[in-house]
Formats: structure tokens, C-alpha cells, sequence
């Protein structure tokens, strides 16, 4: 059964057509509503999983997949858009890759590897610079690369949690 949690977490999962339509069709404000929408839902859930006591496997797996899904698909369009730096965006479709197959290892040994808060940190400053891109902000360079650096800073500390088990 599906927990409040879960389901904020697949309407992030649905928010992702509506920002990538509304940012490919240049329609900046509606784009920067459906950025807002997913970076307050990807807020709640936690919030909510946490305050209801709903922490699940499900969810502990099917959210940070949500969230990759939702700011690679945006990062992409905008990438489409010659808006981002192919280099940060493929810098970040690796890290995302190495990270997914690391929580894969992980669940196969019986571990589950749950967002640690530099990853936390790493997906608010993606979410952010969504923002910026979307109100046309010269800051969202500056923000894509910051976000490539906790990226890294944060897969490796994933590495060694992962060493650890």
C-alpha cells in the first residue's frame, strides 16, 4: 500500500512532463510553477514520511529515482534549449548513473543507502538552478556547476558509506 508520502512523490514523478512541455515551449512562468510544485513536493514527502512515521523501502528508493528523473528531464530540455553546459549536464547524468548502480549494489548485499544530506543538499541547489534558468537568471551557470561540485563531493561520500557496509 502506498503511504501520503508516496504518492506526493509520483506527482513530482507526473509534475516532470508538464515543466519539460511548458520549458520547451518557452513558457517560462508555467515552467518555473512546475519547478516550484517539484522542489516543494520533493520537500513535503520527506516531511510527511517523516512526521507520520511512513519511511518506507518503496519510498526511500522510488524518491531519489523521482528526483533524477525530474531535474535530468528539466536539465535536458534546457540543455535542448542550449540554456545549460553540456559538460555540468553529462558531468551529472554520470554521477547519477554511479550512484544508482552503487544503491543497486548496495540493496543486492541488503543495504539500502538512503539520501545522505550532501545528495539532500546536491538536488536543492538542482532544484534551484531550475529556478534560475526558468526566470532567465545569468546565476544559473554559477548554480549548475555548484550543483556539479556537491555532486561529486557528495557520490564520494556515498563511495565510502558503501565501502563501509
Amino acid at each position: 500500500m502506498l503511504s501520503l508520502a508516496d504518492y506526493i512523490t509520483l506527482f513530482r514523478f507526473l509534475l516532470t512532463f508538464g515543466a519539460v512541455y511548458a520549458i520547451l515551449q518557452l513558457q517560462d512562468k508555467l515552467a518555473l510553477l512546475f519547478i516550484l510544485l517539484g522542489a516543494i513536493s520533493d520537500w513535503l514527502d520527506g516531511d510527511v514520511a517523516r512526521r507520520k512515521n511512513q519511511v518506507s523501502k518503496l519510498g526511500a528508493l522510488l524518491d531519489p529515482f523521482v528526483d533524477k528523473v525530474f531535474v535530468l528531464s528539466c536539465l535536458s530540455a534546457y540543455l535542448y534549449l542550449q540554456k545549460v553546459s553540456p559538460y555540468a549536464f553529462i558531468f551529472l547524468v554520470i554521477r547519477e548513473l554511479y550512484i544508482s548502480f552503487l544503491r543497486s549494489l548496495s540493496v543486492e548485499k541488503g543495504y539500502s543507502m538512503p539520501a545522505s544530506y550532501l545528495g539532500k543538499s546536491k538536488t536543492a541547489v538542482e532544484f534551484i538552478t531550475l529556478a534560475l534558468l526558468a526566470i532567465g537568471s545569468p546565476m544559473s551557470l554559477p548554480f549548475l556547476w555548484l550543483a556539479v561540485v556537491l555532486a561529486y563531493i557528495s557520490a564520494i561520500d556515498y563511495t565510502l558509506r558503501f565501502l563501509r557496509l
